[in-house]
């Protein structure tokens, strides 16, 4: 298992095809600092150019919290000027996350809150324990989401309950938080990485040609209508009918064996 570290504050483990993001400030519940944030986008560029990574799993190295949002003691000390140069280099890590191409999937225990929880957001699928607390607070403190939370969370859980969470500045602990769908996968307390992992594992024996072309197809026929959105599918069903992965995959189906992906 290779570990590779993005500044101080952000680490990639690697277990065969799945890539492990690891939130790596536990002094301060990860909290995103600026210097955070641009190690975040770093590694978050890497990923995106490594083809042998066909999975993402994001995880925290807190014992209680996945993320508390952005770092509120470094930007008491900012001037209108410093938030503004600023605002550039936290918003890329959001869309560094956003953007990777292969499957993404958020470990969630203890607090995800503001900017964390856009983080997990951010990702196809979150997986979170029975100890998670999640939730977008930044009305409370003057302030709007802007991680993509305004536009991730409708798209997840329909506009008026999105509304509701985010006017409201409220808390929502585990099981509300699995029931209302802001995570997917609601697991036994201290076991959200295990569960994550196990799922990016699964999930990383499929071709990854497919899985970053489905991936493509999910994300870019969203809010389309109908037709719209099946004429962006057959575009990423072409990218990949003439594929080696294609091949391999028939030949391997025929042949009765795992399939040794060329991932291209």
């Amino acid at each position: 298992m290779g570990e590779e570290r993005f500044g101080e504050f952000v680490l990639v483990r690697r277990h065969g095809h799945v890539a492990e993001l690891v939130l790596d400030r536990p002094k301060a519940m990860n909290a995103v600092s600026t210097e955070m944030a641009r190690s975040l986008t770093s590694a978050c560029a890497a990923l995106s150019a490594d083809r042998d990574a066909r999975v993402v799993v994001l995880t925290s190295s807190h014992e209680r919290a996945f993320c508390v949002g952005a770092d509120l003691k470094e930007r008491n000390s900012f001037t209108d000027a410093d938030l503004m140069r600023q605002r550039p280099v936290t918003r890329g890590s959001y869309t560094g996350v956003l953007e990777l191409p292969m499957p993404t999937i958020a470990a969630v225990h203890g607090f995800a809150l503001g900017g964390g929880f856009e983080l997990a957001l951010s990702c196809d699928l979150i997986v979170a324990d029975g100890t998670a607390v999640v939730g977008l607070p930044e009305v409370s403190v003057g302030v709007i989401p802007g991680g993509g939370g305004t536009q991730l969370l409708p798209r997840r859980v329909g506009a008026a309950r999105a509304a509701e969470l985010i006017f409201s500045a409220r808390r929502v602990e585990a099981a509300e938080a699995a029931e209302l769908g802001l995570v997917d996968r609601l697991v036994e307390p201290g076991r959200d990485r295990e569960e994550a992992l196990a799922l990016a594992e699964r999930i990383a024996g499929n071709s990854p040609v497919g899985l970053r072309a489905a991936k493509r197809a999910l994300r870019l026929g969203q809010g389309l209508d109908l037709r719209a959105g099946l004429e962006v599918e057959d575009a990423a069903w072409r990218s990949v009918a003439f594929s080696g992965d294609r091949a391999e995959g028939v030949a391997a189906f025929n042949e009765k064996r795992k399939p040794q992906w060329p991932g291209e």
